[in-house]
């Protein structure tokens, strides 16, 4: 049988081992994101190059729209404080803020869009676009760029047709909503431009089906 020395040098020990084993564990893995992700949000060319349409040729129509561009040094302020704005607008909606250099993307996910094979802009899309189009509207010295995207079912044709007619909608939402038609135009992606590849789940092509609204500094 142990004595109580013996036994308390045993506990001692255990409680040594077990406290290094503690401070040697390696942390826990990062988490693991899909291999077939593509965060685009940061790095699709569509989103980092011109201006749909070209900036002398926007250009020209905000300046016979009367609107004035932004001087150099204003420009930072200018966007910080738009895309804060934007964040405080739409938090909670379901919305992605996202930051592109100097310009800001909205990202609105399928289920605030439109209904499939539609371009018809649903209800929820409604609420979702104002909220947008109040905010768009008064900082007039940005281009407002709509892109619109599908999934890769159906056909390229048909797909890209779909995503032309759901970029020109929202773009004429906004107009009709207080945002100068002279700062927008509109372009479909079709399934040129997937978040995920390939889109074998309903989920993925749920992501796949998407609207951008990016906004773009008027430099003078």
């Amino acid at each position: 049988m142990l004595n109580r020395r013996t036994c308390a040098a045993i506990l001692i020990c255990g409680s040594v081992t077990a406290l290094a084993a503690c401070q040697t564990a390696p942390p826990p893995p990062p988490p693991v994101i899909p291999v077939d992700f593509r965060p685009l949000g940061l790095s699709a060319p569509y989103l980092s190059g011109d201006v749909i349409g070209g900036t002398r040729a926007r250009a020209t129509r905000l300046r016979s729209a009367g609107i004035r561009p932004l001087g150099a040094a204003a420009v930072p302020a200018y966007m910080m404080n738009l895309e804060s704005e934007l964040r405080r607008q739409t938090a909670g909606i379901g919305l992605d803020v996202l930051r592109v250099g100097e310009a800001i993307v909205v990202r609105i996910p399928a289920a605030l869009t439109f209904d499939a094979g539609s371009s018809t802009v649903k209800p929820q899309f409604d609420a979702t676009l104002l909220e947008i189009a109040r905010t768009v509207k008064t900082r007039r010295q940005t281009f407002v760029d709509v892109f619109a995207h599908t999934d890769t079912t159906g056909t390229v044709a048909g797909n890209q047709a779909l995503s032309d007619r759901r970029a020109a909608a929202v773009a004429t939402y906004l107009s009709n909503h207080g945002v100068a038609r002279a700062r927008i135009a509109s372009r479909g992606l079709g399934q040129t431009s997937p978040l995920y590849v390939p889109d074998d789940t309903e989920t993925k092509r749920a992501a796949n089906r998407r609207v951008e609204i990016r906004l773009v500094p008027y430099r003078g």
